[in-house]
């Protein structure tokens, strides 16, 4: 039934080589498809929102819908893997594993055209998870109005997990993710006059410093939160001081109430420290749709179970990530659960060199696939 194992790794080599930064995957929307095309359509109904493609499959009853999503994006990564079928797009790579995210995804839409389901079920290949929070812009604009999903499932490799390991939780599977951008403006000047200028090196500095008593004095103890600067510009020249310092970074949390909380201690602390050293500040808080990934119990639980009792995959308990996944915007609309698969590579997610282990594709597209026709 469906795509053989020889077929998925040849299907996830071929979109290997053509990553795409998000909400450009024009090659890769057209290469999918084609590979939807090329299967029985009988049941299919395809239509496609910018770089995005949303499949149905229609059921023999249908008096349900569950959901699949997987992304497609790439990102700015050089590859380093040294494989013969890297990259072929300078600068870009499936770092992050949504080759094999888009591979399962199509041999899971094999396998459901062909079985005799209830159930209507909606594949959703999905933009920009890396960058513009794709689920966000496909609700936003429309994409699932008049759709009710009483299930929506998604997979995320994992490179520290063994092949054929399923894991889990309930509740906060990965944290919500906030961008910030800081800008301070003051007076700049010669290095030799300081008492003349005003130094927003130091103003930023302190802000920095500041930032960091978030977490430590204001979020509960027993609350997950981050604050992270991963960026500070000022100045070019040894003498002089700028009149301008920018410090970016990222808020990460595993509750939307606290990321709200850390969020608005950072606009005041960059408020305060402004006042202190008399200049301007401009405080750009952009969370996009990268919302916490929030487990429902219910379908993880059956989930879980499933697992569990299937003796071709390993099941662990997952441990709360402090990675963001635009995916938590889809699951605050609809219930559902996002799982981790194991593709064992000593290289993790975003790194030049990571290269899952591709038995791991025929063993998803069959967990999946079992599982939603014990759910039909």
């Amino acid at each position: 039934m469906g795509y053989s194992q020889t077929e998925l790794i040849k299907i996830r080599r071929e979109l290997h080589q053509i990553p795409e930064i998000g909400l450009e995957e024009y090659e890769t929307q057209r290469y999918l498809l084609t590979k939807i095309s090329e299967l029985p359509q009988e049941k299919l109904t395809v239509s496609t929102w910018q770089t995005g493609i949303i499949v149905k499959v229609k059921g023999s009853v249908g008096k349900r819908s569950l959901g699949w999503r997987t992304d497609m994006d790439g990102l700015p990564i050089t590859e380093e893997t040294g494989l013969a079928f890297a990259s072929r797009h300078p600068g870009k790579m499936h770092a992050c594993g949504h080759d094999c995210h888009m591979t399962i995804a199509l041999g899971l839409l094999a396998n459901v055209i062909e079985a005799d389901l209830a159930d209507d079920y909606y594949l959703i290949f999905q933009p920009a998870e890396e960058n513009e929070a794709g689920g966000k812009l496909m609700y936003e604009a429309g994409v699932f109005d008049g759709v009710t999903l009483d299930e929506l499932y998604a997979l995320h490799v994992q490179p520290s997990l063994p092949v054929g390991t399923i894991a889990t939780k309930a509740g906060a599977f990965c944290a919500g993710d906030c961008e910030f951008r800081v800008r301070f403006k003051g007076k700049g000047g010669h290095g030799a006059y300081p008492h003349l200028s005003n130094d927003m090196i130091v103003a930023a500095t302190q802000f920095v410093q500041q930032i960091q008593t978030i977490v430590s004095r204001n979020v509960d103890p027993l609350a997950g939160a981050v604050v992270t600067v991963a960026s500070f510009h000022a100045g070019e020249a040894t003498n002089v001081i700028p009149e301008i310092a920018t410090v970016a970074g990222s808020i990460r949390s595993l509750d939307q109430d606290v990321n709200q909380l850390t969020q608005r201690r950072l606009k005041e602390i960059a408020e305060g420290v402004a006042h202190s050293f008399q200049c301007e500040v401009e405080v750009i808080l952009d969370q996009k749709g990268y919302l916490p990934v929030i487990n429902q119990p219910e379908t993880t639980d059956k989930l879980m179970r499933f697992a569990e009792e299937n003796g071709e995959v390993n099941f662990e308990l997952a441990q709360t990530a402090m990675v963001a996944e635009d995916f938590g915007y889809l699951l605050s609309k609809f219930p559902g659960t996002m799982f981790s698969l194991g593709v064992e590579t000593p290289y993790d997610l975003h790194h030049n060199r990571m290269s899952p282990d591709e038995r791991a594709l025929g063993i998803a597209v069959d967990f999946v696939f079992q599982y939603f026709s014990q759910l039909s």
